[in-house]
């Protein structure tokens, strides 16, 4: 569980960091605490990562709007569900509806975010290898910007943490998507 806890850790710093940096702006705060994160050691539960990721990405809201960030998430999106190899239509469904109430994701029209996420599954699924090297060159478009990159990740870790488990073969998934972004792994404890 010691993974966990550097995440959440991880977490807690780069939401506090967001905070400060829209503080830094004027934006100030917009009357949100980071609360419910805390309340002594429970050993950092991939249900309380989750949630401060979620937390973490909705802090970010208002940074979040741009085509890359859009296309990359919906690629690492796909990916994640695809992670085993292949997408069976529950599993297709559950991750857009994940995607379809994520606070952020939002900020864009849903039929973009499904177009876009169904168009990569559609891909894994006809050829797999072809269809992840189309996803992770899709990703890393948004590495220019080292927040979007983060956010991608992020997104990633929210999807495939839904269920409460991350399988090995979406950490490894995770780890790729952090390659092509030049995100160190070890910022989310992979």
């Amino acid at each position: 569980m010691a993974m966990w806890d550097r995440i959440k850790d991880q977490a807690k710093g780069l939401q506090q960091q967001a905070q400060g940096m829209q503080g830094a702006r004027g934006a100030g705060g917009h009357g949100r605490s980071s609360g419910g994160h805390s309340g002594g050691h429970s050993g950092g539960t991939k249900a309380q990562l989750v949630s401060a990721l979620k937390s973490q990405l909705t802090s970010l809201k208002t940074e979040l709007k741009s085509g890359a960030y859009r296309d990359a998430s919906m690629a690492m999106c796909a990916l994640v569900a695809a992670a085993d190899g292949h997408v069976d239509p529950a599993e297709r469904q559950h991750v857009e509806s994940l995607i379809l109430n994520n606070d952020v994701l939002q900020n864009f029209p849903a039929d973009q975010l499904r177009q876009r996420f169904n168009k990569h599954v559609d891909q894994l699924s006809f050829n797999f290898q072809q269809g992840k090297t189309e996803a992770l060159q899709e990703i890393a478009k948004a590495a220019k910007k080292p927040t979007e990159a983060r956010a991608v990740v992020q997104t990633g870790f929210v999807v495939a943490g839904a269920d409460g488990y991350i399988a090995p073969a979406e950490e490894q998934i995770l780890r790729e998507a952090c390659s092509v972004l030049g995100v160190p792994t070890q910022e989310f404890g992979l």
